[in-house]
């Protein structure tokens, strides 16, 4: 095996060749996009106004079923059994198809009455259903004693 007795290395050559194709590329792509946006601009369209104190449409609002610690199950602040409950939240429905509903608990009431507050949404044909809940503290836990 031949050993190297020149101290003199070669230098390594770098071939930007690839990426000064690229920067080409980028050049040009971005030139070209400046230039329909300004041929958008020279397009003389005269939008229509409306009047700033009103939308357009309305945001969907979630109705709100509210369980207290008694057990009383409370919509638009009328305490209601649960099939008066359907009913309410079936003729809603027939105004608004994309109706949702959000079931807060008392965290002391039993949990058999917000899985029967769930199941008369369900029953009147609400698919947008969320349960309200606090966020713990880092020192509070909620376990077994």
């Amino acid at each position: 095996m031949p050993i190297k007795t020149s101290s003199l290395d070669e230098m390594p050559t770098l071939n930007l060749t690839s990426m000064i194709d690229v920067l080409f590329l980028l050049i040009i792509f971005f030139m070209l996009g400046t230039r329909f946006i300004e041929d958008d601009r020279k397009i003389g369209l005269e939008v229509p106004r409306v009047g700033q104190h009103k939308n357009l449409a309305a945001a969907i609002e979630k109705k709100v079923v509210s369980i207290d610690k008694s057990g009383a199950v409370i919509f638009e602040n009328k305490t209601v059994t649960l099939p008066e409950l359907t009913q309410r939240l079936a003729a809603a429905r027939q105004q608004n198809r994309k109706l949702g509903v959000i079931v807060r608990g008392d965290a002391t009431a039993p949990f058999q009455l917000v899985a029967s507050v769930l199941s008369a949404c369900k029953e009147a044909g609400v698919a947008d259903l969320g349960i309200s809940v606090k966020v713990a503290s880092a020192g509070q836990t909620h376990g077994r004693r």
